[in-house]
């Protein structure tokens, strides 16, 4: 008898990470230039860390905080919310939760029932789709249209609908592609939600990394959408907080009790000393995000640049935001993404994700991260052009 008779039908289905997988090969080769991470460099700011640190001395995270979160993190939330999203929420519409990652498990398991479809435009984060997975749906791929920035395929989500359609899932900015979709479109898929009744549900992570004049977009700032939307956003990527674990979501307050049934089997609350910090993140100077943006800004430009003299080997879309970027491998040997990307790693010494990671749509692409040094970037695109001379 085998040993996946004691596994569960909706952990077999999941396919090993892709994302992980390279970074446990990239250990094993030494001097490795790395493009495969999406975490910043940048180390958190020291006003955060301070927060926290003073946060234990004062001894206030040895015990668990309410469920919902710490109330000045929220109330401060609420601004936030208002000032940046054109969100007008209420401290009874937040959910405090251990990154965006868990909001969105929360959110998922809370909506989708056993074989509920669920839409997710296509290249998408990996993640997304393993979590329609776990709460037993099934996830329908759709399609960006790569030749106009990985936007939106509005006809193709459309015709995508069926009886069984509960919710549609996005990332924008987006992850794997750098798209940043259009306020126009997301109207345009509110309409179809609201036609539809169904919910939608969304991965802001990126929310402040946009770039040549593209805006970023919240679609619960649309009145008509308000008990139709769960919005989830994080600390991680704004303020170079990736260990901390921390995040938030935003729901019609009659949906914030049914996902906190949810969230307190996964998480019970969020780590208090990180809500500490968050709440340092929030009422400090926001002059790190704007730091931020610039290097990433930079650093995208000089990929493209070094892209550009590649332009044998891939063809690629600006990114639009994000610190992310999806180039398509015009290599015969691209047609098989994990394969590339582990024969470039043994041999030229560059880990890069394979473009399958990302679903099937992703095949024959990989995504590189400008979230590194511009040193790292060097590096690795001098050695790609030396390996593919």
């Amino acid at each position: 008898m085998k040993d996946d008779w004691r596994i569960s039908d909706r952990v077999l289905q999941i396919q090993k990470s892709a994302i992980h997988e390279m970074t446990r090969l990239s250990k094993e080769v030494e001097d490795v230039a790395f493009l495969s991470w999406a975490k910043p460099t940048s180390d958190t700011p020291e006003h955060i860390k301070n927060a926290a640190i003073e946060a234990i001395k004062k001894g206030l995270v040895g015990g668990y905080s309410e469920n919902a979160g710490l109330l000045n993190l929220r109330k401060e939330i609420v601004k936030k919310l208002k000032k940046d999203n054109n969100i007008d929420a209420e401290v009874s519409q937040l959910l405090v939760t251990i990154g965006a990652i868990e909001g969105l498990s929360s959110a998922i398991m809370t909506l989708v029932n056993p074989g509920d479809e669920v839409i997710l435009p296509s290249p998408t984060y990996s993640t997304h789709i393993q979590q329609v997975i776990l709460a037993s749906g099934k996830p329908i791929l759709v399609p960006t249209i790569e030749e106009q920035g990985f936007s939106l395929d509005i006809e193709g989500i459309r015709n995508a609908v069926t009886s069984k359609t509960k919710a549609i899932i996005y990332c924008s900015p987006s992850n794997p592609a750098g798209a940043v979709f259009s306020e126009k479109q997301l109207r345009q898929l509110a309409d179809i939600a609201l036609e539809h009744n169904l919910m939608v549900i969304t991965d802001e992570a990126y929310e402040y990394f946009t770039y040549d004049d593209h805006k970023h977009f919240s679609i619960a700032s649309i009145p008509e959408m308000k008990k139709n939307v769960v919005s989830c956003f994080t600390f991680t990527k704004s303020y170079a907080m990736t260990g901390w674990r921390i995040g938030y979501l935003h729901a019609d307050e009659t949906l914030i009790p049914q996902i906190t049934k949810a969230h307190i089997p996964f998480a019970i609350c969020a780590t208090v000393v990180s809500q500490y910090a968050a709440l340092a993140a929030l009422q400090g100077s926001q002059e790190c995000i704007v730091k931020f943006r610039e290097k990433y800004l930079s650093a995208r430009d000089l990929m493209c640049k070094r892209l550009d003299d590649l332009s044998s080997v891939f063809e690629y879309k600006k990114p639009r935001g994000s610190y992310l970027m999806f180039p398509k491998i015009l290599l015969k040997e691209g047609k098989d993404s994990t394969m590339f990307c582990k024969k470039l790693l043994r041999e030229a010494k560059v880990s890069t994700t394979p473009g399958i990671a990302f679903g099937p749509t992703g095949e024959s692409h990989l995504r590189l991260s400008f979230c590194v040094n511009e040193e790292t970037i060097n590096k690795a695109f001098d050695r790609m052009e030396i390996y593919f001379k």
